[in-house]
C-alpha cells in the first residue's frame, strides 16, 4: 500500500528520516511497515492489536488505528491501494 501524504511534521520525520522523537515510535514504525506491506485496503483491519476503524460523524471517510490510549494514526483512503494524510492526532 502506498502513503501518499503525510500531515504530523513528527510521524513525516519518522517514515523519512527514522527520527525516532516521537511518542511510541517502535509501535508507528511497526504500523507503518504493515500499511506498507498490505496489498490492498482490506488488510488493514487483519490485526486486532491495530484497531482499525472508519470514523464517522463529522469525520466520516476517515480510518484510524489505535497507537496508545487516546492516540490514533488517522488517514483517508484514496484507493484500494493508497492512503493519504496520515496524521497522528489524540482526538478523545
Amino acid at each position: 500500500m502506498q502513503i501518499e501524504s503525510i500531515r504530523h511534521k513528527g510521524l513525516r520525520r519518522l517514515v523519512t528520516k527514522g527520527d525516532r522523537r516521537i511518542i511510541e515510535a517502535e509501535r508507528l514504525t511497526d504500523m507503518i511497515a504493515f500499511i506498507a506491506a498490505a496489498v490492498v485496503f482490506d488488510h488493514l483491519s487483519i490485526p486486532p492489536n491495530y484497531g482499525f476503524h472508519a470514523l464517522t460523524g463529522d469525520r466520516a471517510g476517515t480510518y484510524a488505528m489505535t497507537v496508545t490510549k487516546n492516540w490514533r494514526m488517522t488517514f483517508i483512503k484514496v484507493d484500494e491501494q493508497t492512503i493519504a494524510d496520515l496524521d497522528l492526532e489524540d482526538y478523545h
